[in-house]
């Protein structure tokens, strides 16, 4: 159920209205099987369902806090609109306690409002539980079907049970860990876990910046440290930094709840700080280059936040792009999904469905998104195309030595100085 009408039926005419490999079937398969189906209607969607996932957006306010309107609205009209008992589960990303406070509106609201409908108002009890998601973009249909862990909070054992009972398909298929625990500890797992992803990162991305002075590659020191089973190998990739809707709406909105409870947690501040510095440092290794960036010609490699998905919400491209076109700069998009968003967003961006005719004539390319059609390009093609042979690797997608050997100027994040 959703209340944009423009969403509901592209979904209910089988399109998805955003890029997620794998979804498409999943729609097509649910549709023909009567299993899934799409409405505006919430007294409809609420009659006889026993258990409801609240799925709407959190966005970041200016303090950092989420924006928890959209979840304290689907209480109340659960409230309202509930037939039987209901099992309502936070699905949305929400810090520690939004379930007790969920509650309480619920009550609040039953109490005003008296019995929905034909219910009986002695006989509708609606619990809170939290299942927070785990997916990644690009992968969340494998990430659903084979998570990793499987989190669910109540306060109840019953609505835990509820919750539990959902998964036990998948279960049969695919064992994973399952974590029975109180609301608020399952609600602070999701904001602790992203914290955590995007301070590795931020980590990396500092080390990435003492290996540019003392002459190290980055990229091997990240392997080295991933070889220690304690590390491990993943979110140490230095680059860019973090983007997307979860990692930077979820890190303000941990530090803006560690404020609230009187915690001054100084290290998400460096996490948050760091990632800004990387944008910068890509554009200042291009002025390095080309002087300054009036009437010249940019093309941007990949626009998505990362591989798999069109979604460019805190795309770190985007603020490239934005600077790029305040001090003058002629900008080019290639990216294999996102152009039309971003030309959309940015009519004056011409945007390619082709790398190579992305490259021709400009004056330098930076490497925004890894994708694999950007990895499949060669320094050869690379120096063909270019105007000027300039290639900033925000990504660190290929190799130093073998773009300089084919007399790319070349500059990576953390590859050391050029031999």
């Amino acid at each position: 159920m959703d209340d944009d009408a423009a969403k509901v039926e592209s979904l209910g005419s089988g399109r998805v209205p955003f890029y997620e490999p794998g979804l498409q079937e999943l729609v097509d398969e649910g549709r023909a099987a009567g299993r899934l189906t799409f409405t505006g209607d919430l007294r409809a969607a609420l009659d006889g369902t026993e258990i409801a996932f609240v799925c709407v957006g959190t966005p970041g306010l200016a303090d950092g806090a989420p924006n928890l309107a959209y979840v304290e609205r689907v209480g109340r009209d659960a409230a309202v609109f509930a037939t039987n008992d209901l099992v309502l589960v936070e699905k949305s990303t929400v810090p520690a306690n939004t379930g007790v406070r969920l509650s309480q509106i619920i009550q609040r609201e039953q109490a005003r409002t008296g019995s929905p409908e034909g219910a009986d108002k002695d006989r509708v009890r609606i619990e809170v539980a939290s299942n927070p998601e785990f997916l990644r973009e690009g992968s969340a249909v494998s990430d659903t079907l084979h998570p990793d862990r499987i989190v669910i909070g109540s306060a109840t054992p019953d609505a835990g049970e509820t919750v539990r009972r959902v998964y036990e398909p998948m279960l049969a298929d695919h064992d994973c860990p399952v974590v029975m625990t109180d609301l608020p500890t399952a609600e602070l797992i999701k904001h602790a876990s992203n914290a955590f992803l995007a301070t590795r990162i931020s980590f990396i991305n500092a080390v990435a910046q003492i290996c540019e002075q003392v002459g190290a590659d980055v990229t091997t020191v990240a392997q080295g440290m991933g070889y220690d089973k304690r590390i491990g190998p993943h979110f140490l990739n230095a680059g860019l930094g973090y983007g997307g809707s979860c990692f930077p709406k979820d890190v303000a909105a941990f530090h803006h709840l560690s404020e609230s409870v009187g915690y001054e947690f100084r290290l998400l501040d460096a996490v948050r700080q760091i990632n800004g510095d990387m944008r910068r440092l890509v554009m200042d290794k291009l002025r390095s280059e080309v002087w300054h960036l009036q009437d010249k010609t940019v093309t941007l490699l990949g626009a998505a936040f990362k591989p798999g998905t069109d979604d460019l919400r805190e795309a770190p491209a985007l603020y490239l792009l934005e600077q790029l076109l305040d001090e003058g700069a002629t900008v080019r998009v290639y990216d294999p999904v996102a152009t039309g968003q971003v030309k959309e967003r940015y009519p004056q961006v011409e945007v390619f469905e082709d790398p190579i005719e992305a490259l021709t004539d400009a004056h330098a390319a930076i490497v925004c998104t890894e994708w694999d059609q950007v990895r499949a390009l060669t320094p050869a093609q690379m120096v063909a195309a270019l105007g000027y042979p300039i290639v900033i690797d925000g990504r660190n997608v290929f190799d130093p030595q073998a773009m300089e050997a084919a007399g790319v100027a070349y500059h990576g994040i953390g590859r050391g100085s050029p031999q």
